[in-house]
């Protein structure tokens, strides 16, 4: 390949760039800092990407993270400085630490937006940085993270993306040290460097043309349902909303037929809420086999959202079970279910809509996300 002598200039002076920055600049922050911005509730997921300035802008404007700190990971060197890793001498890698909501974002999101940012198949850097501080590396939390970062990988290396094999690392997280001050929000503090230090590393053009503006595709979750939300729309909203027989079952107490329906042999993670409403109902790790060839369940996933009323049709008394909220009839319970409760909740399939597990968060059920973990 030809390299005109301009190419090299502008590849040079992006190097320059990202070597020199204002090394006057704030010292960095303490790992104290870095600590306070894990809340409750929130996860930490880090990626090493090559360039720390092209990695935070990715994964900032997406809903549901709360923080993304540059800085180095997977060394030796403690506490070490700017100088220090750019010297490839420590074996830190330049990474980015995020800070996320998996009730409003998924660690699976996070890998996609991560995949369309970098060049994983690079074995001796990214773009114009070379050497193993600027490697790709994926640094788990958890076990449940290396699971999906692995898969995630192999589908990947499969999909026939590249042609070359992904050779990106999943490896366990170790301590993260937060970069200076002056590389923390890079893009913001100092946009035209940065512009041009993207451009010129060969970091944008790689991406479009492997992506072609796939890489930004990734929507943030809705948000957190609240129970103001779960609601029964208009009777002419209800007809062009739900199907024939959903109508008939859930606003005129119909039953539909055994073994036939839906959700009746659905063993699939997840929850069920109410087709009319939303409002969260019952989880699968409540649901079991009664036999009946309707959707039976152990016990409610929010007992708050059920309403229990007598029911003496068809020459018989039994207990009739509706939804609170969207006053959809969901069926009947009976005392001859598994322990401890003794409860089957039999319900219609046509009532419900069944949410899998990795569509809560961005369905808005992120905090039910808990019960499948393992």
């Amino acid at each position: 390949m030809i390299i005109s002598v301009a190419t090299i200039a502008v590849v040079g002076f992006a190097i320059l760039l990202h070597a020199g920055a204002d090394k006057n600049g704030q010292k960095r922050e303490g790992v104290e800092k870095n600590m306070t911005s894990a809340a409750i509730g929130y996860e930490k997921a880090t990626f090493a990407g090559g360039c720390f300035w092209c990695m935070t802008p990715p994964f900032k404007k997406l809903g549901g993270v709360k923080d993304v700190r540059s800085g180095y990971t997977g060394g030796r060197t403690k506490n070490p400085t700017y100088e220090d890793v750019s010297s490839g001498s420590t074996g830190h890698l330049e990474a980015v630490e995020v800070t996320y909501d998996p009730a409003k974002i998924s660690y699976e999101q996070l890998l996609d937006v991560f995949w369309k940012n970098v060049d994983p198949t690079d074995a001796g850097g990214q773009f114009a940085d070379r050497g193993s501080q600027y490697h790709t590396a994926i640094y788990y939390h958890n076990e449940k993270q290396k699971r999906q970062a692995e898969k995630s990988k192999a589908q990947l290396d499969t999909s026939g993306k590249f042609s070359k094999p992904v050779v990106t690392a999943v490896l366990p997280a170790v301590e993260f040290y937060p970069a200076e001050e002056y590389h923390q929000d890079y893009d913001q503090k100092n946009p035209a460097r940065y512009k041009l230090y993207r451009s010129g590393s060969g970091r944008e053009q790689f991406i479009e043309k492997a992506w072609k503006g796939e890489q930004n595709t990734v929507s943030p979750a809705k948000p957190e349902p609240s129970a103001g939300t779960y609601t029964k729309p208009p009777k002419e909203e209800l007809r062009k909303k739900l199907t024939d027989l959903e109508y008939k079952v859930t606003q005129q107490c119909s039953t539909e037929p055994a073994f036939s329906n839906k959700y009746w042999d659905n063993k699939n993670d997840g929850i069920y809420v109410d087709v009319v409403s939303g409002e969260p109902l019952f989880s699968s790790r409540d649901k079991y086999d009664s036999g009946t060839g309707w959707p039976s369940f152990k016990e409610a996933l929010e007992p708050d959202n059920l309403i229990e009323k007598e029911d003496a049709s068809l020459f018989m008394t039994r207990t009739e079970v509706k939804s609170k909220h969207g006053d959809s009839h969901l069926g009947h319970v009976f005392d001859d279910g598994p322990g401890p409760s003794g409860k089957r909740y039999c319900m219609n399939s046509a009532s419900l809509r069944f949410i899998p597990k990795e569509d809560l968060a961005k369905e808005g059920y992120g905090k039910y996300l808990k019960l499948f973990e393992k």
